[in-house]
């Protein structure tokens, strides 16, 4: 036997040993393509195998135990076996823009008692992400225990005297698995993805929204780019925290002492009397300066500094934001929502297993708006059945994202659901915003793209709306982005184009 033989044995070897080992599931066309490659160039496929080619690292997790109930919704049922929490009442208030957001975002930190936990992908180091930081730095002075938890690719864009700052700030700081250290277990493309803010496990601000100017305020006078957040009290709250206690000790963290009322981040809180403090609807930055109504109670009686964060570009060219859902949502009605996290800790693919499953449960419409939409068969699949069953299905993307591959690759996918009678909406402008609509009883929004790496690699949350009124909020938002879209042209492409999609795809999926 040569010594290139021996190499494309072991390969293969540890290949196969590695997958049954883990169980690992990946579609055919992903197993061919590893075995094709060692076989072929087994020096290179081993090591990028080794690098990239596990995608599940399920932590050691407590099962709720006891007998499982049967829940108000199929949906909750599906979330509770994998695991997770239930369902549970909360205060939900989704934001409209950018400003409603930030205000929400700021009053989240200001309430912090005991510990404020803030987890992102991007941490902009511009006006926005240091006025962040500036307030953060209050929340230590004021006693409060201050963790903040970056991914290592979002985190290679600051210098290292922004680390410096956060130190000097007394800000306990931990980079989710660094591209050039071993500090959290598994390869190096498996990114955390999701974006929360979490006062005393009690109160949770979270959505699509990175902590960077493009997200709320805009940078370098151009228009904020559109997306989606919100802001909930109650025990969903609590599972966040959880959820990021995880996050952290993965990434090197020590794990957290309960302190006081703190306890509330290992066991959630129930809503009496509503007596968390909040910024509602009304409350937006105008010229750096925050104005507009604030919910009763609320501390935040600060303003943004006019030198940190500058006024809201409004540029003759910018789109302007949709209108306000007409339907608004009561002040202190409750609903139930379920937090939903998915990723390489979990078990299960949580999110696309909902999503899938979704598909097969509705009845009238899908109402989607993501900014990358590169689907795997199987929700590609879901979908288009659904849309032959006359589900009325709207799908809006921008025309360009901010990445270029994204929007070359899911034409192949967009091209077959157009042949199935799904309306594709293509917008004029960047939109970030994620989340999800069946019928008039489910909806999912959070830090998920419609893509594979979003559902199938990184480490993403998301929540579970079963509110009528949250639900109709956010049909009525995606809804609006409609008339200003353009559709889609689905005229089949040249050779070159097929093949690079084709291409393309295989890789992306772990890479």
């Amino acid at each position: 036997m040569t010594v290139h033989s021996l190499a494309i044995l072991v390969s293969i070897l540890i290949y196969v040993l590695t997958t049954r080992a883990i169980r690992e599931r990946r579609p055919p066309s992903i197993a061919i393509a590893w075995v094709l490659g060692m076989i072929a160039l087994p020096y290179i496929a081993l090591p990028t195998y080794l690098m990239f080619g596990r995608r599940k690292m399920p932590r050691k997790k407590t099962s709720p135990g006891g007998v499982r109930r049967h829940g108000r919704h199929w949906a909750e049922d599906l979330i509770e076996s994998f695991d997770l929490g239930p369902a549970s009442d909360a205060r939900v208030h989704l934001h409209r823009d950018g400003n409603e957001s930030a205000a929400a975002l700021f009053a989240t930190l200001q309430n912090a008692k005991f510990r404020l936990d803030v987890c992102t992908y991007i941490l902009g180091n511009d006006p926005f992400g240091l006025e962040v930081i500036r307030r953060m730095a209050e929340c230590v002075e004021r006693g409060v225990v201050v963790r903040l938890l970056l991914d290592g690719v979002g985190a290679i864009q600051l210098p290292r005297a922004f680390f410096e700052r956060l130190k000097t700030a007394g800000i306990k700081t931990e980079i989710f698995s660094p591209l050039l250290a071993r500090k959290t277990q598994g390869p190096r493309n498996l990114r955390n993805h999701r974006k929360m803010a979490i006062a005393d496990g009690a109160q949770l601000w979270a959505g699509g929204r990175n902590i960077a100017a493009e997200y709320f305020i805009g940078l370098h006078g151009e228009a904020p780019w559109r997306d989606l957040s919100f802001d909930l009290d109650g025990p969903v709250a609590g599972e966040a925290a959880k959820q990021f206690e995880a996050d952290w000790v993965a990434a090197g963290g020590e794990a957290a002492l309960e302190q006081g009322e703190g306890a509330a981040l290992t066991s959630g809180v129930h809503l009496s009397g509503g007596h968390q403090s909040v910024v509602r609807t009304g409350a937006v930055l105008t010229g750096g300066l925050l104005t507009g109504a604030v919910h009763k109670g609320s501390v935040l009686t600060g303003a943004v500094h006019t030198s940190a964060v500058p006024a809201r570009a409004t540029p003759t060219s910018a789109v302007p934001e949709p209108a306000s859902p007409a339907h608004a949502i009561p002040e202190a009605a409750l609903s139930r929502a379920q937090f939903l996290p998915s990723g390489p800790d979990q078990t299960e693919d949580t999110v696309h297993a909902l999503l899938i499953d979704a598909c097969f449960h509705v009845r009238e419409r899908i109402l989607a708006v993501t900014p990358y939409f590169v689907p795997d068969a199987s929700l590609e699949t879901a979908l288009r059945l659904a849309a032959r069953r006359g589900v009325q299905i709207d799908l809006v993307l921008p025309a360009s994202s901010n990445h270029r591959l994204a929007d070359f690759a899911r034409n192949r996918a967009l091209r077959s659901l157009h042949r199935a009678g799904v309306a594709i909406h293509l917008v004029p402008f960047m939109n970030h915003a994620k989340a999800v609509v069946f019928d008039d009883s489910l909806a999912l929004t959070g830090s998920v793209n419609l893509d594979s790496r979003s559902l199938l690699l990184n480490y993403e949350s998301a929540v579970v709306l079963y509110g009528a009124a949250e639900i109709s909020w956010l049909a009525e938002w995606i809804a609006a982005l409609i008339p200003q879209s353009r559709p889609f042209d689905a005229r089949a492409p040249g050779i070159v184009r097929d093949i690079g999609e084709g291409l393309l795809l295989t890789v992306a999926y772990q890479l």
